[in-house]
């Protein structure tokens, strides 16, 4: 499909790219988990999320129009932006407000709420194996010409991604100008059409697509595994060889159900 497409009205397309990240570590004990989970939410907290989904914002060309955040207790946290194709008037904006409140006036809101980025985290930990797994939920949806594929790569990036489940799909349709429904205004074939090489090179991706329904999915696992990436307060030497390899024999399990969606015994 042509990037000149012309349309009759408004893009009214809807596109959606969601996604699960997980990272995965070995907690020993009890304290490790809580320490793990304390440097997760340290450094994914709503402030570092929310600066994350401004970035991808700003890099599908499109505009902030209101931005709500949480941090949970125990642990975790929200960020939901809600966000624009055109950039807005002097007077569809209040000044009197800043990032994390509402920057529009009320009579603004109302049309513009096709298009949203959210993000949340969920870290968690196994009661017995001593397995620690972060997860991030992201979704970004757009209307109009501008596309969420356009920031996978520093999304991917973004954070420490073990494995990554992603969909992208393609909803209701628009019009050109002769009035011809249009259900997709742009080629893919795979998701993997917009993660750069060097990213596919460190992972081994599978593609389950249909395409007649302009749904695409893809899951990536990282390939090269090093213990020490994955111990969060030791270093490999400080464990025995037979503890290191039932250790590894842990995490890898853990990342192949993760990956696969099913339990191994």
């Amino acid at each position: 499909m042509s990037d000149k497409l012309k349309l009759y009205g408004f893009n009214n397309l809807t596109k959606t790219l969601s996604f699960n990240i997980y990272d995965i570590s070995y907690t020993k004990t009890k304290e490790d988990q809580k320490a793990y989970i304390e440097y997760i939410d340290e450094q994914l907290d709503s402030e570092r999320l929310t600066d994350i989904l401004c970035n991808v914002t700003e890099m599908i060309g499109a505009c902030v129009l209101n931005i709500a955040k949480q941090d949970y207790d125990p642990q975790g946290a929200s960020v939901t932006v809600l966000i624009s194709e055109a950039p807005l008037s002097d007077d569809e904006i209040d000044p009197s407000c800043n990032r994390g409140e509402l920057p529009l006036k009320e009579s603004v809101v109302a049309h513009l709420d096709k298009s949203h980025i959210t993000v949340h985290t969920y870290p968690e930990s196994h009661p017995v194996e001593g397995i620690s797994t972060f997860r991030v939920d992201i979704d970004v949806s757009t209307c109009g010409m501008i596309s969420p594929l356009k920031a996978l790569n520093y999304l991917i990036r973004s954070f420490d991604s073990d494995i990554i489940n992603l969909d992208y799909r393609v909803r209701g349709f628009t019009r050109d100008e002769n009035g011809e429904k249009v259900f997709i205004d742009h080629r893919i074939t795979s998701i993997q059409d917009y993660i750069s090489q060097e990213i596919l090179d460190d992972y081994s991706s599978v593609d389950i697509n249909v395409y007649q329904e302009n749904i695409f999915h893809t899951k990536m696992l990282l390939k090269n595994f090093d213990l020490d990436n994955y111990l969060f307060s030791k270093g490999k030497l400080e464990f025995s060889e037979e503890e290191r390899l039932e250790i590894e024999k842990k995490l890898k399990r853990e990342m192949q159900e993760i990956y696969y969606g099913k339990n191994y015994s």
